[in-house]
């Protein structure tokens, strides 16, 4: 048995095929994870993400620590509800996870992945020793993130008028608490939408008049297949602690300047950035049938071999897409063996569709 979010038996209940994801029983899907696919792509739809480690961070030491541990600059959060997106880097500038920062009136939120919570919290709380710094984790909130071209739409019909109001003038990465709820324009799937912390003990019944006013409720599949075509990389498979945000398609998550800030990885990073990173991360394209899958060999003709980190079935474009991480100079094609044989495949920026368009 594994963990389980305060949804697990609303999800039983609403017919959810449930698997392990980093330990805890999640909803892969609720009877089509096509379907729920286009529907996020349509319209809209509600993910339970109460799995994901909300922590908040305070102290008279909060903007300098975070300034060390992030290789973006929460500078750049002019004003409260400002949020930004950044990974965290071990002393090789590997990264140790990928998070969301909101600036808070106190403090600042961090948003990470599931399948890492114990090791982020371990690692955040080695690096604030000694600091003035306060870790809380917000284990008393669910997470549930609405998303699709109408989600802002659909949910302001379900609050009252002052929540109503706020999801109205929320500016796509910002977040804005209302009592004890929290609602942030930010999502996973390419599409806009909100992801909204609210008190465990409300999440069901707020589920419940989500799905009851039409709203899909979608698995873990369908998110999969949502962020691939997006071009958003999955922890564990297109971002590790052996390779570099360089080498990962994430260059822009790292803030060089200030450049007398000293944040932990950037020797590494700078070394790599002169060097040249022998790898990089590419989207594919089989325009043949079959289905790209995470670690099948990429072949470049006369210039060597990769992997698919993340591969699948693409709803939206009728065909299998990946993410890879290829040789630095790989061009426009390459191959890719599958089940024995060699197919064709384009290689394209990693970005696939975004807001309904088809952007390959």
């Amino acid at each position: 048995m594994g963990q389980r979010t305060p949804l697990y038996d609303l999800h039983l209940a609403l017919g959810a095929k449930l698997v392990d994801f980093g330990g805890w029983d999640m909803p892969l899907h609720y009877g089509s994870q096509v379907e729920e696919h286009h529907q996020v792509r349509r319209d809209c739809g509600v993910f339970d993400v109460s799995h994901m480690a909300i922590i908040d961070v305070t102290g008279r030491e909060a903007f300098a620590f975070l300034q060390y541990v992030l290789a973006n600059d929460v500078g750049r959060l002019a004003a409260v509800g400002c949020a930004l997106y950044s990974v965290m880097l071990n002393d090789q500038a590997g990264v140790v996870d990928d998070l969301i920062a909101y600036r808070l009136d106190d403090g600042y939120r961090l948003v990470l992945n599931a399948a890492t919570r114990s090791k982020d919290l371990a690692w955040l709380s080695r690096q604030a020793e000694g600091r003035d710094v306060h870790l809380q984790e917000r284990s008393e909130l669910a997470l549930l993130a609405v998303q699709g071209p109408q989600a802002r739409v659909r949910v302001a019909q379900l609050v009252n008028q002052q929540r109503a109001e706020l999801i109205q003038h929320l500016k796509p990465f910002e977040g804005r608490s209302d009592a004890d709820w929290f609602f942030a324009r930010t999502g996973y799937t390419g599409e806009d939408g909100l992801e909204i912390a609210l008190p465990a003990d409300q999440a069901v019944s707020f589920f419940n008049d989500l799905v009851g006013a039409g709203i899909m409720p979608i698995g873990l599949g369908a998110r999969d297949t949502l962020r691939l075509e997006a071009g958003l990389n999955l922890y564990g498979q297109d971002l590790d602690e052996v390779h570099s945000p360089l080498a990962s398609n994430m260059a822009w998550s790292v803030a060089w300047e200030p450049a007398e800030r000293r944040f932990i990885g950037r020797e590494a990073l700078e070394h790599e950035l002169r060097s040249g990173a022998s790898s990089r991360l590419v989207g594919l394209v089989l325009e043949e049938r079959g289905v790209l899958r995470a670690h099948q060999v990429v072949r470049i003709t006369q210039i060597g071999e990769g992997e698919i980190t993340s591969g699948s079935f693409s709803p939206t474009l009728g065909k299998s897409i990946a993410l890879a991480r290829v040789p630095a100079a790989t061009a426009d094609r390459a191959e890719v063996e599958i089940r024995g044989k060699w197919y064709p495949v384009r290689v394209v920026k990693p970005t696939f569709v975004r807001h309904g368009k088809t952007l390959v």
